[in-house]
C-alpha cells in the first residue's frame, strides 16, 4: 500500500475546511495554517496538526495547498524568505487553489521551477456544497507529470477533474466559468421577480423550464434557496467581486470588452454598498427587491 503524501493546507475558510477534512479522512497526515486559528479548530480536533507560520509547514510537507483570498495575499504566501517556494523541500508540490491571476500563476510556476518544485493552479468551482460532498470541479494548469502525481490527491475533493493546459489554464479556465455565471445570475434573478410579479406556482413554473432551454446548475441549485428566502454563502458576493475584476483584467489584456461581466460586476459591488458583502452571489435578487 502507497505511503500517503503529507500535506500542507493553508486556508480553512467556508470551502477549505471542507476540502481539508476529506484529505484527512483519506488518511493523508495533514499540516494546516490560517490566519485565524480558530477557523481550523475542528481540523485539529481531528488530528491536523497546527502550524504557527507558512515556513513551518513548507518544511514539513510534501504538497502544500493554498485556497486564501486575492492575488495579493496569493503572492504574499508563495514569495519571500518566509513564503512557500523558499521553504518547501526540492521536488515538492505547489497547488493554488484560490481563484487567482492567470499572470501570477505563470509567474509561480517560474518561480517554483527555478527552485526545483512543482507548481499546479486550480483553482475549484461547486462552492460550499461541492466542497462539503467532495463533488469540486478542478481546473487544471500546468505540466502533466506533475498533474498526474497529484490525480489522487485532487479525486478526494473533486470528481471533474481535468488538465486543461500549461500553467495559468486553470485560472483561465475559472475566468471563464465566472464570466459565464455573471449575467446567468442577472437573469435567473429577474426571471423569479418577473414570475413573482405575475403571480405564477413557483413549483410549476421551475418545473416547466428546468428541463428546457432554461435549465442550468443555478435553476437547480439557487432558485430553490432564493425562494426560500435562503441566501447564506455558498460563495460570497465580496469574493465573487474579486474573481470579476480579475476576469474583466484578464479579458482587457487581451483586447476583449465583457459588457455583460461589467454589468454584473456594478450591480453586485451596489449590494456591497448596501452591506451585502457577506450574502451569497444568489443574493443578487435583493437588488430588485
Amino acid at each position: 500500500m502507497a505511503v500517503k503524501k503529507t500535506i500542507g493546507f493553508i486556508g480553512t475558510g467556508v470551502m477549505g475546511k471542507s476540502m481539508a477534512k476529506h484529505l484527512l479522512d483519506a488518511g493523508h497526515p495533514l499540516h494546516v495554517y490560517n490566519r485565524t486559528k480558530h477557523k481550523a479548530e475542528e481540523l485539529i480536533k481531528n488530528g491536523a496538526v497546527w502550524e504557527d507560520t507558512v515556513a513551518s509547514l513548507a518544511k514539513n510537507v510534501d504538497v502544500v495547498i493554498t485556497i486564501i483570498g486575492t492575488p495579493k495575499d496569493v503572492e504574499e504566501v508563495y514569495f519571500g524568505p518566509n513564503g512557500l517556494i523558499e521553504n518547501v523541500k526540492r521536488g515538492g508540490y505547489l497547488i493554488d487553489m484560490t481563484t487567482s491571476s492567470p499572470k501570477l500563476a505563470q509567474k509561480i510556476y517560474e518561480a517554483a521551477k527555478e527552485k526545483g518544485l512543482h507548481a499546479l493552479d486550480a483553482p475549484v468551482s461547486g462552492g460550499d456544497v461541492g466542497a462539503r460532498e467532495a463533488k469540486l470541479a478542478i481546473m487544471v494548469g500546468g505540466d502533466e507529470e506533475a498533474f498526474n502525481e497529484m490525480l489522487p490527491i485532487f479525486q478526494v475533493m473533486g470528481n471533474n477533474i481535468r488538465l486543461i493546459g500549461g500553467p495559468g489554464s486553470g485560472q483561465h479556465t475559472k475566468m471563464v466559468n465566472q464570466i459565464t455565471i455573471a449575467p446567468l445570475m442577472v437573469g435567473l434573478c429577474e426571471a423569479l421577480m418577473y414570475m413573482k410579479k405575475a403571480k405564477l406556482d413557483p413549483e410549476q413554473v421551475l418545473g416547466a423550464i428546468s428541463t428546457g432551454a432554461a435549465g442550468s446548475w443555478a435553476l437547480d441549485n439557487y432558485a430553490p434557496r432564493i425562494l426560500k428566502g435562503d441566501l447564506d454563502p455558498g460563495f460570497a458576493i465580496k469574493h465573487y467581486i474579486k474573481d470579476l475584476k480579475i476576469a474583466i483584467e484578464s479579458a482587457q489584456e487581451m483586447g476583449l470588452d465583457t459588457p455583460g461581466t461589467k454589468l454584473a460586476l456594478e450591480m453586485y459591488e451596489k449590494l456591497v454598498a448596501m452591506g451585502e458583502g457577506e450574502t451569497g452571489i444568489h443574493g443578487l435578487i435583493k437588488y430588485y427587491e
